[in-house]
């Protein structure tokens, strides 16, 4: 096989999202660890007994996968290609790149820091696949992969800040505003980094500003996919999709559920929203 392109769990995908023969897929899992217990985020999480689990502990955290996990599947393909959530909130982009330094055709492979999480790994994903059956060479794919990511939006709104907050990915001050008031921040990726961007009183106000700064950012969106992937709001989720619809051209909107990792720091309620 050419190529093959392996992705983590942040990603929210499953095992089966690729079902082309002729390019290698692998969804490489992060684990959560409550109190005693370890959960992988693979296909069979059961995501609400892990949440439950993890609501009557105090103690919980999540792990990045070791280089093994990446190495291991080098040999399968002739190129290989890994998307992995931002590097400021997660280990997983570092462990790929020490599986590629130990590997021995390092050249051959690709670690792209996503710069985010859940919706935009799904985008590059789409985009190599797309690539490569455009029989690009692999340097190619590379240089255009690169610029793509570098283009991509992403925000979301929680109800509940207790994970990013205990496990420093969001700062006490931030998450006690959060959690404590009435209101509710919109927050972005910029530079891999969770950024408060806005401040709405109220949850529906909230929606109606985030969808008002996603149709602000281009006047034509007609070759653009947006996805929203969601913790348990599936109602909420559609509600928003349904106002994009109405407001901007998006070529496809797509909602989703949330993996393991990702219900693990945005909670119940949690949206997320990538184009």
């Amino acid at each position: 096989m050419k190529f093959q392109i392996l992705v983590d769990s942040a990603s929210d995908l499953l095992s089966d999202y690729v079902k082309d023969k002729n390019i290698g897929f692998k969804v490489i899992p992060l684990t959560i660890n409550v109190s005693d217990r370890e959960y992988v985020d693979n296909d069979s999480l059961n995501i609400e007994k892990m949440l439950a689990d993890m609501h009557s502990n105090k103690k919980s955290s999540s792990a990045c996968p070791a280089p093994e996990s990446f190495l291991q599947e080098f040999d399968k393909a002739e190129y290989t290609f890994i998307v992995t959530i931002t590097s400021k909130l997660s280990g997983c982009y570092n462990s790929a790149c020490v599986a590629k330094n130990s590997y021995s055709k390092p050249e051959n492979i690709f670690v792209i820091d996503s710069k985010a999480v859940s919706g935009t790994e799904i985008l590059l994903v789409d985009k190599l696949l797309e690539l490569i059956k455009q029989e690009l060479t692999f340097e190619q794919i590379c240089q255009e992969i690169t610029a793509y990511r570098d283009k991509k939006n992403l925000y979301f709104i929680l109800q509940k800040f207790d994970n990013l907050v205990n496990n420093g990915r969001m700062s006490k001050i931030a998450g006690l505003i959060a959690s404590k008031l009435v209101i509710r921040p919109i927050c972005i990726a910029h530079e891999g980094e969770i950024k408060m961007a806005k401040k709405i009183i109220g949850i529906k106000n909230a929606f109606t500003k985030l969808v008002s700064m996603i149709c602000e950012k281009a006047k034509d969106f007609s070759k653009e996919t947006l996805i929203i992937t969601h913790c348990y709001a599936e109602d909420e989720a559609n509600f928003i999709k349904n106002d994009i619809e109405k407001k901007c051209n998006f070529k496809e909107i797509r909602v989703l559920p949330m993996r393991g990792l990702c219900s693990y720091y945005a909670l119940e309620k949690g949206i997320i929203i990538c184009h």
